[in-house]
């Protein structure tokens, strides 16, 4: 087993890590967003961020893969055209900021993005204006500027689709495919800035397995009927995950 494997199976704190991976893919696949919520705030406290969001991307590239025929299926094409292209426009800009941001700053900025998307979704806060294109094209520019910085893309989209009056396996879907095409061009990027490499990759790799295995038990678990109570489940773990960030840099 090379080297690298072997410093990432005596990483304090794999198990963890290893945990969040699982608990995020679970989310994932019942909801069709989460991961970054939830794997960030708990991997940022024991890797630092950029390696965290390198951990991330590799992990997440797998897990969604069994759900992504349906999300293809059930979609609104336009709209993730729409996007994804505002996400790639930005996304560089963002990646600037997190291959420069302090790690305190980071383990802040994602666990009150985190908080703060759950404490939006439960107040019922939704956008009472019309959908344009160029409104969509935004708010992928937005998802890519979060997405880059923090590893978080998900905020922005999900609260556009509040505000649709598209059904739940429409909303789920696209927000499956949406993080999907996120995580191919973080890869992409990470791959031709030679930040995928070392470490990072290997607890990726590691982390492979829990988040699909949680993806695949979220799949098989959802039911458009029980769509509220998936929700709530995935406030409390997403919560529970960032009050954990948040601890850790206070007591940091």
């Amino acid at each position: 087993m090379p080297d690298i494997f072997l410093q990432a199976l005596a990483l304090p704190g794999l198990g963890w890590l290893l945990a969040a991976a699982f608990a995020a893919g679970l989310v994932r696949g019942f909801t069709g967003f989460g991961t970054a919520l939830i794997f960030l705030p708990i991997a940022s406290q024991i890797i630092d961020p950029v390696a965290a969001v390198a951990a991330l991307i590799v992990m997440d590239i797998i897990g969604p893969i069994p759900a992504l025929p349906g999300a293809m299926r059930d979609g609104h094409p336009k709209d993730m055209m729409r996007l994804v292209g505002g996400l790639a426009l930005v996304l560089p800009v963002g990646l600037v900021v997190l291959f420069v941001i302090d790690p305190s700053v980071f383990k802040l900025a994602v666990s009150f993005i985190s908080l703060g998307m759950v404490g939006l979704l439960i107040s019922g806060f939704r956008y009472h204006g019309v959908l344009t294109p160029k409104l969509v094209w935004a708010t992928g520019g937005m998802a890519g500027l979060l997405g880059g910085a923090a590893g978080v893309p998900g905020p922005p989209v999900i609260l556009l689709y509040m505000a649709s009056t598209h059904p739940a396996k429409v909303i789920r879907a696209n927000n499956t495919a949406f993080l999907f095409a996120f995580d191919v061009l973080m890869l992409g990027g990470f791959l031709g800035l030679g930040r995928l490499i070392g470490l990072p990759l290997a607890l990726g790799v590691l982390a492979i397995l829990p988040n699909l295995l949680g993806n695949l038990l979220g799949n098989w678990l959802f039911r458009p009927d029980l769509t509220e109570l998936y929700r709530r489940v995935a406030y409390l773990i997403i919560t529970g995950s960032a009050l954990s960030g948040l601890y850790s840099v206070i007591t940091g």
